[in-house]
C-alpha cells in the first residue's frame, strides 16, 4: 500500500469510529430471529479444527456479525482486506475486535494473498472469512479460488448466507445489503464441505458449481425463514 498523506491518515482516523459506531447501531437494534443449520458447526466448534467460513460479498454486515460472535467463544477468525487504502478502515475495525486481518486481493497480488491466508490456516490455526465473489464480481460466482484453498489446506468450506426483513441495496456490483435498523434477521449456515485432493479440473468444477448453488439456497432459506412467525 502507498504511504499515506497526513490528509488521508486524519480522515482514516475520523471515519473509522463512525464506521463503526453504524455497524454497531445495525447489530445493536436488528433482533436476530433464526440461525438455520447452526449444528452444521458443531463438530468443528467442539474441536480445534479450521474452516473457511464463506458468504457472498453483499452479505458481510450479518456474515462479520456471526464471526464475531465466533470470535467471542474463543475461535480464531480472519478477514481478507483489500490492500489499498479503502481497506484500512475495515481492516482497523477487524483489529479492534481482535480477528487477524490478512491485507492482499484474490485479484491483485492473489498468489500472495492465497500464500498468505495459506500460512495463517496451517501454521496460525486461523480461519478466514472468504467473500466467494469478491472483490469484483460477478455478482453470485463463486470462485475458484476458494475451493482450491480448501483443498490445499484440508479446511471444510462453510457456507452462510442472511436475510433482512427490511434493507438497503447499494448501487455497487455487489448489491451490498444494509439491513434497517429494527429489522429481523434470519441466518441460514450450509454443511461443511472439505474438498478432496486429487480431483480433476472437472470435479472442483462441478463442486465450485455446487457451492455456488448452496450458497443461493441459503440465501432462499434465510428469506423464507423471515416469512414464518415466530
Amino acid at each position: 500500500m502507498a504511504q499515506l498523506t497526513l490528509k488521508q491518515k486524519t480522515k482514516i482516523v475520523l471515519l473509522t469510529p463512525i464506521v463503526k459506531a453504524m455497524l454497531m447501531l445495525v447489530w445493536s437494534t436488528c433482533r436476530v430471529q433464526r440461525i438455520l443449520g447452526e449444528e452444521n458447526l458443531s463438530d468443528i466448534l467442539s474441536g480445534e479444527r479450521t474452516f473457511l467460513p464463506c458468504y457472498w460479498h453483499q452479505n458481510h454486515v450479518f456474515g462479520a456479525w456471526y464471526m464475531r460472535k465466533l470470535l467471542r467463544k474463543g475461535r480464531k477468525i480472519g478477514f481478507l482486506v483489500s490492500p489499498s487504502r479503502d481497506g484500512e478502515i475495515p481492516a482497523r475495525i477487524i483489529r479492534s475486535w481482535g480477528a487477524t486481518v490478512i491485507r492482499g486481493s484474490t485479484t491483485r497480488a492473489g498468489a500472495q494473498a492465497m500464500r498468505d491466508m495459506y500460512e495463517i490456516i496451517v501454521k496460525q490455526g486461523v480461519s478466514p472469512v472468504t467473500t466467494s465473489d469478491g472483490p469484483q464480481g460477478p455478482l453470485h460466482k463463486f470462485k475458484l479460488g476458494d475451493v482450491l484453498l480448501s483443498q490445499f489446506t484440508r479446511a471444510p468450506l462453510v457456507p452462510f448466507s442472511y436475510a433482512a426483513e427490511r434493507a438497503w441495496r447499494l448501487s455497487s456490483w455487489d448489491q451490498f445489503v444494509i439491513p434497517k435498523p429494527f429489522s429481523r434477521i434470519a441466518i441460514a449456515i450450509g454443511r461443511p464441505c472439505l474438498i478432496p485432493r486429487g480431483q480433476s479440473p472437472e470435479e472442483l468444477e462441478e463442486t465450485r458449481q455446487q457451492m455456488e448453488d448452496e450458497l443461493n439456497l441459503l440465501g432462499r432459506q434465510a428469506n423464507d425463514a423471515l416469512m414464518r412467525p415466530d
